[in-house]
């Protein structure tokens, strides 16, 4: 049996199969290597009846974050992981790669994140290039959900908002200065709450003020990360995995075809073909 994890920013998208057969689906608390211990990744998978019914049967883990950045703070994860699945060989990678595989399988592409967060590389079908992408959500994530959010606050509170959004933010969230201050600066992940307005992006996406700034952000995503790597790598198609790019396909390839750059594959949740790909090589 394997085991394949994606974890985004909110929740982990957990698939259990065997030969090809999916035994369970499901999902648990988000597991981040920069927010959570070994200790902690041990109490939520100790949590899960799914994993403790099958955690002897399981003989490789595949596990993706966009925490597991750095060899340390992989194993963490495989600490974590290798002491609960005891049977098991643990992979950890960067959700990068785990978009990559997804959009791409083992053909070359450009890959971009655009959900939570947003990031994006040069894949030649094996491994990532190495960059100086993905700065995280307080110096990058253009475009992403938690880029839209900072927009959407910062326009809140200096009430640069159109008076009709203005209203109908404070009475949705019931928003005030303090309030939303304490959230940005005090919360232990902050990113979750910048991250958290998509739905009012969403519901309001015929608005002309909301149009533009999802627009903003995909030409900034495109200026800063696509474009360059497009220069490098003309010939590539770009990849896109995420909520955001989704949710927003229309401007996002309206944005993309004023720069002249062809988009593929379009994925919202890469779990499921994560599972296809490592159920094929098991």
């Amino acid at each position: 049996m394997i085991a394949v994890v994606y974890s985004g920013s909110h929740i982990a998208d957990w698939r259990l199969a065997s030969k090809s057969k999916t035994i369970a689906s499901f999902k648990t608390s988000s597991i981040n290597p920069q927010f959570n211990d070994e200790k902690h990744i041990l109490q939520l998978l100790n949590k899960n009846i799914n994993l403790i019914h099958h955690a002897e049967e399981v003989k490789r883990v595949y596990f993706f974050s966009a925490g597991a950045c750095t060899a340390e703070l992989k194993q963490v994860v495989c600490k974590a992981m290798g002491a609960f699945f005891k049977f098991a060989k643990i992979t950890v990678e960067h959700d990068m790669l785990a978009a990559a595989i997804a959009s791409c399988k083992n053909s070359p592409g450009i890959v971009c994140i655009c959900g939570s967060g947003s990031n994006a590389a040069w894949y030649d079908g094996k491994k990532l290039a190495p960059n100086n992408y993905g700065l995280g959500y307080i110096l990058a994530d253009e475009g992403s959900a938690n880029w839209l959010g900072r927009q959407l606050i910062k326009s809140f509170m200096n009430e640069t908002l159109p008076e009709h959004l203005q209203e109908q933010f404070e009475h949705r969230y019931d928003a005030d200065r303090k309030t939303i201050l304490e959230k940005v600066y005090r919360l232990r992940q902050p990113a979750l709450f910048l991250s958290s307005f998509t739905d009012f992006y969403t519901d309001n996406m015929a608005d002309p003020y909301i149009q533009n700034k999802v627009i903003e952000g995909f030409n900034l995503l495109t200026k800063n990360y696509l474009q360059p790597l497009h220069q490098q790598n003309p010939d590539a198609v770009v990849h896109f995995t995420g909520s955001v790019a989704t949710l927003f396909q229309p401007q996002l390839l309206a944005v993309l075809e004023n720069a002249g750059i062809e988009v593929g594959n379009i994925i919202r949740e890469p779990i499921n073909n994560l599972l296809t790909y490592y159920s094929n090589k098991n």
